[in-house]
C-alpha cells in the first residue's frame, strides 16, 4: 500500500469521543485506508458496509438498544460507503452520544455531503477529511523525487487514481472503466440528476476549458441547457470530488475581471477520460493547460493534506493582465505562474504588485515543482 498523509492525523484523533468522516470520490482509496489504519485492533472492530441491502436496513431509524446489540463488545465501528444509508447522521449521532468509548468512522462519496446526512447531526460531533487521489507528495515519500519527477510526464496523462499508479500498463482501459462506471455513479443516483447525458456533455465542455475563464451563460448556450440547470450541475460534481472552482481575485481594481471562474479536474487521468485523449504530452497541443490542471490539483491536495486554509484565486483584468493561480493568507498574497518550459521567465503584472500585499512571487514548472508540493 502506498501511505497516505492522512493516515497518521486521523489516527491522532482515535477515541476522542468524536466521529471520523473521510469524505473523497469513489476508488480513491477510502476503504484501503481504514482496513489499514484497523490493522493493528484484530478482532476489535465491526464493519457495516452500506452497499449491502441488510446492513442499510438495521442501520436506517435504529435506535440505541438496537445498535448496542449490533455493537457488541467492540472498540471500533466503521461503516463504509455510508451515503447508501437513510438517515445515517442521526444513527452516526446515537453511537457517539450513548457509546462515547466507542470509535467511529465513516466514509462516503458524494451525496453523504450533499444531503447533508453528516454535518447537521453531527455538529461538534466530527472530525472531517477528505481523501483526494494520490497527491504527487506521497509518491514522492513512495518512489522518491528523482523518480516521481521522471514519473511527471505520465501523471499528466494518466493521473493519481490509486488503481492507476498500481497498474500503469493498464492506465488506459482503468480510467475509462473509472470515469464511465464508477465516478459518476453516485451522481446518476441522485433526483437532482434529470438528464445524464446533458451532464456528459457538460463535464466534457469543461474539460476542454481547463485552463480557461468560464462562463455559465455560455456552457448553457454550448450545452444546450438553461442557466440554473448549468450551475447546479457544475455545484453537484464539484461536490463529488469531480472538479473544482477556482475564483477570480476582485478587491481593488474597476478593472478585474469579477464574474468568471475557471474549473479544474481533481485528477488529469480522468480529465483526459473524459475527452477521449490518452495521446503522448510530447504531441498534446494542450500540453499547458494540463500541466496548469496538475499543479493547481496537487497544490490544493497538499494544503488539504496538510490542513492549511490558504484561499486560492487566478487573477485577471480587462486588459488582459493576468496571473494563472494566487494564494491568499494572513492577508498576504503569494503570486504564481505555471509554465511547462523550464526556461520561460515570465513578468508579474506592476499593477498587481502595486495594488496587493505581495509575500512572494513563484513560476512554477517541472524542475521545481516538488519544492511547493511535496
Amino acid at each position: 500500500m502506498i501511505p497516505r498523509i492522512l493516515g497518521t492525523n486521523i489516527k491522532q484523533h482515535f477515541f476522542e469521543g468524536k466521529a471520523i468522516v473521510i469524505l473523497g470520490p469513489r476508488q480513491s482509496g477510502k476503504t484501503t485506508l481504514v482496513n489499514y489504519l484497523l490493522k493493528d485492533y484484530s478482532d476489535q472492530f465491526i464493519v457495516f458496509n452500506g452497499d449491502e441491502p441488510d446492513v442499510r436496513e438495521i442501520l436506517t431509524n435504529a435506535n440505541s438498544t438496537q445498535l448496542k446489540t449490533y455493537i457488541g463488545n467492540k472498540k471500533i465501528v466503521f461503516i463504509d460507503e455510508a451515503q447508501r444509508i437513510k438517515d445515517i447522521g442521526i444513527t452516526i449521532k446515537l453511537i457517539v452520544d450513548n457509546f462515547p468509548h466507542i470509535q467511529v468512522i465513516v466514509t462516503g462519496s458524494a451525496p453523504l455531503d450533499l444531503a447533508g446526512e453528516i454535518r447537521e447531526p453531527l455538529t461538534g460531533r466530527r472530525y472531517e477529511y477528505y481523501l483526494y487521489p494520490i497527491a504527487y507528495e506521497e509518491m514522492v515519500k513512495y518512489n522518491g523525487r528523482l523518480e516521481e519527477d521522471r514519473m511527471i510526464p505520465h501523471r499528466l496523462i494518466y493521473g493519481y487514481y490509486p488503481e492507476i499508479v498500481t497498474n500503469s500498463e493498464k492506465a488506459e482501459e482503468l480510467l475509462r472503466l473509472l470515469s464511465d462506471s464508477y465516478l459518476f455513479k453516485d451522481l446518476f443516483l441522485l433526483d437532482q440528476i434529470k438528464k445524464p447525458p446533458l451532464l456528459i456533455k457538460l463535464i466534457r465542455s469543461l474539460a476542454y476549458q481547463v485552463g480557461s475563464e468560464v462562463s455559465y451563460n455560455e456552457l448553457a448556450q454550448t450545452v444546450g441547457s438553461d442557466l440554473k440547470t448549468v450551475e447546479k450541475y457544475i455545484d453537484l460534481m464539484e461536490k463529488a470530488f469531480i472538479i473544482f472552482r477556482l475564483p477570480s481575485l476582485q478587491k481593488n481594481l474597476r478593472n478585474e475581471i469579477k464574474k468568471k471562474i475557471k474549473i479544474y479536474f481533481w485528477d488529469n487521468g480522468i480529465l483526459n477520460a473524459v475527452i477521449g485523449n490518452f495521446n503522448d504530452i510530447h504531441i498534446r497541443k494542450d500540453t499547458g493547460k494540463l500541466w496548469e490542471n496538475f499543479v493547481i490539483a496537487e497544490r490544493k491536495k497538499y494544503l488539504s493534506n496538510h490542513s492549511l486554509y490558504h484561499k486560492s484565486y487566478f487573477w485577471r483584468t480587462t486588459q488582459k493582465q493576468e496571473i494563472d493561480y494566487i494564494e491568499e493568507y494572513d492577508n498576504q498574497y503569494t503570486a504564481c505562474e505555471i509554465k511547462w518550459n523550464p526556461r520561460r521567465k515570465p513578468k508579474f503584472p506592476k499593477t498587481f504588485c502595486d495594488n496587493y500585499p505581495l509575500s512572494e512571487t513563484k513560476v512554477i514548472n517541472p524542475k521545481n515543482i516538488g519544492d511547493w508540493i511535496s
